[in-house]
């Protein structure tokens, strides 16, 4: 079975860009980058020094509903392509030792017993482990320090 790491969906991303409302009805704060540690969760990259990005609340779900948690990414601000869906861990995410990697249902609740740390050179050997329980719908790879949301791991 093949994975694949999938992006912020582009129109949810330019409907932010746009001045769009984040998951509680906030318009997304814009900062200027340092150029460290501000990882962009539409192009899969970290923000360049001096260049503008967004922080907002989002919500990789649906639907609300208890499981369906919310949290701070960030975006560059102005318009950026999309990361090609792949199945190699994107290399934004290599310098980082360890993610969470937590399997959701085709209802999209957390599947009990699927979460757990997991070492970076390990990411996509336990992804294909997760993927191949059939109540595993996708999974969502976390900071493990943290909790904020990363990318959408799928059966490819």
């Amino acid at each position: 079975m093949l994975i694949r790491f999938v992006a912020l969906p582009t129109d949810e991303v330019r409907a932010l860009q746009a001045g769009g409302s984040d998951a509680y009805g906030h318009l997304p704060e814009r900062r200027i980058s340092d150029g460290t540690g501000i990882p962009c969760r539409h192009c899969l990259k970290t923000v360049g020094k001096g260049e503008a990005y967004l922080i907002l609340a989002y919500r990789p779900f649906p639907d609300l509903q208890p499981y369906a948690e919310t949290g701070p990414i960030f975006l560059h601000a102005d318009p950026c392509r999309r990361a090609p869906e792949t199945d190699i861990v994107p290399a934004m995410f290599q310098a980082t030792p360890s993610y969470i990697l937590r399997g959701y249902g085709p209802d999209d609740r957390i599947v009990y017993g699927s979460g757990g740390v997991v070492p970076t050179h390990r990411i996509c050997t336990h992804a294909h482990e997760l993927l191949q329980r059939p109540e595993i719908a996708y999974l969502h790879m976390r900071s493990a320090s943290n909790n904020c949301y990363q990318v959408r791991v799928e059966r490819a």
